[in-house]
């Protein structure tokens, strides 16, 4: 039986490794789309992720002969555990080569740090918040991932499905979107009736805007209600919205982000949102190794300024429940659908959907929709 040593990340030269064994694994998949190493660095930085406010956790490093073999993040999030009365254990970044002692290995891994902490069950993939990739896919190996998800061999199932107490614990839906030639008329005769009715507005967002006019804190405050019911959600902390305002909202080409106000309230209210950016997918297949230097930012460049691409990552979309019956999407599409008919955007990726939310999929019918990935998150009694 050949040797599997499993050792804790404890150096910045270990999580150095920890990052770079996916991009040696996955080197020439055509399918893949690496995190950018300096993202992975920030978000696995127990003295940078902001999510550590909540959150603990420990990384660890599977050998087999003396050979790097598999990677596996323990996180737990208290936040969640305490919002939805679980006593759980995440598992995350997980990646390991196609032998089933690796992959038990780094499990069992997670499984003892889990039990040592007093948690009763292991279940992932998750990151540590709704913010990181969830979910190993299952079907639709064969189409290009995007960089708010996670892309892994086929393999991977079958190992989890195969180890003894591992089941589904919940499932996603991820959907192609054709951008219609013409808006639909079902979305421009209901969002031109909406605005009459019940005063519901298009806001199209500025760098002020959201940096000095508050609407980067409005946006997550919406993202938080909105999201709170689903799936291992966790709200975010006014740290974690601080850190995402600066990171995440000054990368976006602002015309494919869509804000939607309720003018019958004194200040505005933003009821819904629409984040949503050309895809990166094919511009981080040519970041060697995850990096930025020496070419990896001209090909980013291109993807987010000069929209060189034909697919656009729906990012994040959020309506609040009283205003979804009135119709309050069709304002969002109404005034995104021309945007990518304007950068010759043709098809759109929906990202990760609860299986069983009707009322997400329902509103993607006139868009031609495509169902072609599943993954999973799975759980193990560890009790």
């Amino acid at each position: 039986m050949s040797l599997i040593e499993i050792k804790k990340v404890e150096t910045k030269k270990d999580l150095k490794t920890f990052i770079d064994f996916h991009y040696d694994l996955y080197e020439g998949n055509e399918y893949d789309v690496p995190n950018l190493f300096s993202d992975d660095m920030n978000t696995l930085s127990k003295d940078k992720n902001a999510a550590f406010e909540f959150c603990e956790a420990e990384y660890f490093l599977a050998y087999k002969d003396g050979k790097l073999a598999g990677r596996v993040a323990a996180i737990i999030n208290h936040k969640a555990n305490n919002k939805w009365g679980r006593k759980s254990v995440r598992f995350g970044w997980i990646d390991f080569i196609d032998d089933r002692e690796v992959s038990k290995a780094l499990l069992d891994a997670v499984e003892k740090y889990g039990k040592e902490k007093g948690m009763e069950d292991i279940v992932g993939p998750l990151g540590f918040t709704d913010m990181d990739p969830e979910g190993m896919l299952t079907w639709g190996f064969d189409q290009l991932g995007t960089m708010p998800t996670i892309y892994n061999y086929s393999y991977y199932p079958e190992h989890i499905e195969a180890l003894e107490g591992f089941t589904v614990d919940n499932k996603y839906v991820e959907y192609k979107l054709m951008v219609p030639d013409t808006i639909p008329e079902k979305y421009s005769k209901i969002a031109a009736m909406i605005e009459k009715r019940y005063n519901l507005h298009v806001r199209k967002l500025t760098r002020k805007d959201i940096y000095q006019g508050g609407y980067g804190q409005k946006i997550f405050d919406l993202i938080n209600d909105t999201y709170k019911h689903l799936y291992g959600y966790s709200e975010l902390s006014q740290k974690q919205i601080d850190q995402y305002i600066k990171m995440y909202l000054s990368l976006l080409d602002l015309n494919f982000v869509t804000a939607i106000e309720d003018w019958t309230t004194e200040d505005h209210k933003m009821i819904g949102i629409g984040i949503t950016m050309p895809s990166l997918s094919r511009a981080l297949q040519k970041c060697y190794r995850g990096r930025l230097l020496p070419f990896g930012w001209w090909h980013l460049l291109r993807a987010i300024k000069f929209h060189k691409t034909k697919i656009v990552d729906l990012l994040l979309i959020g309506i609040q429940p009283e205003y979804r019956a009135k119709g309050a999407n069709a304002l969002l599409f109404a005034d995104l659908i021309p945007i990518y008919q304007k950068y010759g955007i043709e098809w759109g990726e929906t990202q990760v959907e609860m299986e069983d939310n009707a009322a997400v999929q329902g509103q993607w019918g006139v868009l031609d929709p495509v169902l072609h990935k599943r993954r999973n998150c799975y759980i193990k009694s560890i009790r």
